[in-house]
């Protein structure tokens, strides 16, 4: 089929890499002519595994390519997706100006039926509005539907998960327009769940708010772990075991950040306030979720004392691992924390550093080269991002880097025994002696 894909950021570009792997002839759409000209020129602007050569090989089957215009894009193509940004404003709630323009742009190029398919996270009855304004705009009075397909793309697996999907979620008032996406996702082997657009749309809210609790949840116990002496992770297992509840997101650590879970969590809260049903459960997700760096901080500061002018080396700075996406880290709040209190913080991460440097996201912060060169001479290490590098590093090569060897460990990756061994003075998380 022909796609265009309105969009050429994170899901744009995974999303429209993907598909053209399984065939389809794909227009990825963006109107930063910086942005089109680096995937013109083969190098592709963030770090995801397998990205690149998903790019490379379509591009090259000529499936794939980039332009800045939205006329082509709708023109040359039976379904257009919107992939825009949907950024979080002061109040929680979403900022639909992206969206909106991408309507009307769509709208003053419509010549003949097209579907017009919202792929960004948007609050529920944002499909009704999408509707609404390509009416407005489009003169012609062309005939169009409007589908919510909402993505669960996981940054560092991004690829994977688009192509071998849990579900496929369709939200369409139409069968000529579910005819059509479910023609797309033929080559996808993975259920598709059809509903209409409104239930579509709130699934995605739903189900990262939910996942953002169960990290809450599993935080909090870690709390009484630590008051207790018991092991959080025994303790996850414990939980995990049951087939209702299950292991995955009931890991303890410094709480979720990124790009989705804190503004989706905040727009679903909003968006349930303005419907007049107040999710209030939703609130204490995230008071657990800023309470969970906190107690980390004041952690390193109970067992430093002072931390002005201590040289505190942090590995990891995304949010997460086998990503470049430094929005929303928490590594860097806790790395910021430290810095405002006179700490001289010294860090490596092995994709975010030129992401940082670029954003100004750490004034002040030390980039180091590698893992070991972080850490040399350093009065305590912290662990911020799980990376597989720090999981293989010779340790006793750290011990000797270090000045002393102190390890707060923000993921959980080492053993605390294994640690004390080696002669660290280790704190975990929820974890006994941490």
């Amino acid at each position: 089929m022909d796609i265009s894909i309105i969009g050429s950021g994170y899901v744009g570009l995974v999303t429209g890499a993907c598909f053209a792997d399984v065939g389809h002839n794909v227009i990825c759409v963006d109107n930063d002519r910086k942005k089109v000209e680096t995937l013109r020129s083969g190098k592709v602007p963030i770090y995801e595994p397998g990205l690149e050569e998903v790019i490379h090989r379509n591009v090259s089957a000529h499936r794939l390519r980039f332009t800045e215009s939205t006329e082509d894009g709708v023109k040359h193509s039976q379904v257009v997706f919107i992939a825009v940004p949907t950024p979080p404003l002061a109040n929680g709630s979403v900022d639909l100006t992206y969206i909106e323009k991408v309507a009307r742009e769509i709208a003053a190029v419509l010549t003949e039926y097209r579907v017009i398919v919202d792929k960004s996270t948007v609050p529920v009855k944002t499909g009704e509005k999408v509707a609404d304004t390509i009416r407005r705009y489009n003169k012609a009075g062309v005939d169009f539907d409007v589908v919510s397909n909402p993505e669960f793309l996981r940054e560092g697996c991004a690829v994977n998960d688009l192509m071998n999907p849990d579900r496929i979620v369709i939200g369409a008032n139409g069968d000529r327009a579910l005819a059509l996406m479910k023609k797309i996702y033929e080559p996808f082997m993975a259920p598709i769940m059809v509903t209409d657009i409104n239930s579509a749309e709130l699934i995605k809210h739903a189900a990262n708010s939910f996942l953002a609790l169960k990290i809450s949840y599993i935080n909090a116990i870690s709390a009484i772990c630590e008051a207790s002496g018991a092991d959080v992770e025994k303790v996850a297992d414990g939980i995990g075991a049951d087939k209702r509840i299950g292991r995955s997101f009931l890991n303890a650590g410094l709480g979720y950040g990124g790009s989705c879970f804190p503004k989706d969590l905040a727009a679903f809260i909003a968006i349930s306030e303005q419907l007049g049903a107040p999710f209030t459960l939703l609130k204490e997700v995230q008071e657990i979720n800023k309470t969970q760096r906190e107690r980390f901080v004041k952690k390193i500061r109970d067992t430093l004392w002072v931390l002005k002018d201590k040289k505190i080396a942090i590995w990891g700075l995304t949010f997460k691992p086998d990503t470049d996406d430094v929005r929303s880290s928490v590594a860097i709040d806790v790395a910021n924390d430290l810095l405002r209190e006179g700490a001289v913080v010294q860090a490596y991460d092995p994709k975010g550093m030129a992401r940082i440097e670029e954003l100004k996201l750490c004034p002040g912060i030390e980039m180091k080269g590698s893992a070991l060169e972080a850490v040399s001479d350093a009065e305590a290490l912290i662990l911020a991002t799980e990376w597989n590098e720090f999981n293989n590093i010779d340790l006793d090569e750290v011990k000797k880097a270090m000045h002393t060897p102190i390890i707060f460990d923000g993921r959980n990756l080492f053993d605390p025994g294994t640690m004390t061994q080696l002669g660290f003075q280790y704190y975990g998380i929820g974890r006994a002696g941490g």
